[in-house]
């Protein structure tokens, strides 16, 4: 993105292979997590969960407050080739992590077959897993919300071509939004971890559905009717979903853990 990256085709491919780069290292996060939290509390497993998501909000908010003014003083591809630098601390924090060595097939035993039956273990393994109603259905759950249809790039278009939002604040947006997933872990881990899933579920649901839609006044302008500006109601919008959406996505995963 930051050199050889000029046609639509080549920029989607390019995002195409980090977000499967960094796909692979969440996962892999995500699976040291989970074992961490075996034999461990609901609340302890919470906290683990907690931590993640807490340093990946405070790490948006240190890329959100310098990135739209960035854009506008060096231009797109200096901001690329200087956060294409920062994945590489992920590859020095792995030396830290332990792991018990697996062994390797036995003597007599082709490195083909060995493979092969390995992950008929591991896929019989998973499936058996993953068709327990405990973690069939959090997980089909998660999968239908994040793979229905979603106006994002819609109001991207809609906000920067017909609003004239700016790429600087754009970046205060997404600093705030930041600021808010932070205050969404620390809003659960004080108070929420113990708060009876169906409740608190219910209720941020009704909520965060009933505020989702006020992007419906955004885009007919009734904001400004009332007094409101295009900035200020972008900025609140994006605070208070970004919070209530961060509380239930932890209390889903907290009891998927569980």
């Amino acid at each position: 993105m930051a050199t050889f990256v000029d046609s639509k085709y080549s920029a989607a491919f390019s995002i195409l292979i980090g977000s499967l780069s960094v796909a692979f290292s969440d996962v892999v996060v995500d699976s040291m997590v989970v074992e961490r939290a075996r034999g461990e509390s609901q609340s302890m497993s919470g906290s683990l969960q907690s931590l993640c998501w807490g340093s990946s909000a405070f790490g948006g908010i240190v890329s959100a407050y310098f990135s739209g003014s960035l854009v506008e003083a060096y231009g797109v591809r200096f901001v690329f080739g200087a956060t294409s630098l920062l994945p590489l601390i992920t590859s020095a924090v792995s030396v830290l992590v332990k792991e018990q060595p697996v062994r390797g097939p036995a003597r007599g035993v082709s490195l083909g077959n060995g493979f092969i039956e390995s992950s008929k273990n591991n896929f019989t393994q998973l499936w058996g897993a993953v068709k327990q109603p405990s973690v069939l259905l959090p997980t089909l759950f998660i999968f239908l919300w994040q793979a229905t249809p979603q106006s994002d790039s819609a109001m991207f278009f809609f906000t920067t071509n017909k609003l004239g939002f700016t790429p600087e604040f754009l970046g205060r947006v997404k600093l705030v939004t930041s600021v808010a997933s932070l205050i969404g872990v620390g809003l659960y881990n004080g108070f929420l971890k113990k708060v009876p899933l169906r409740k608190i579920f219910l209720v941020m649901t009704l909520i965060g559905t009933a505020l989702g839609m006020t992007q419906v006044l955004l885009v007919t302008g009734l904001n400004r009717q009332f007094g409101i500006s295009d900035e200020w109601f972008a900025i609140g919008d994006s605070l208070i979903i970004t919070v209530l959406g961060q509380v239930i996505f932890f209390l889903i995963l907290e009891r998927s853990l569980a």
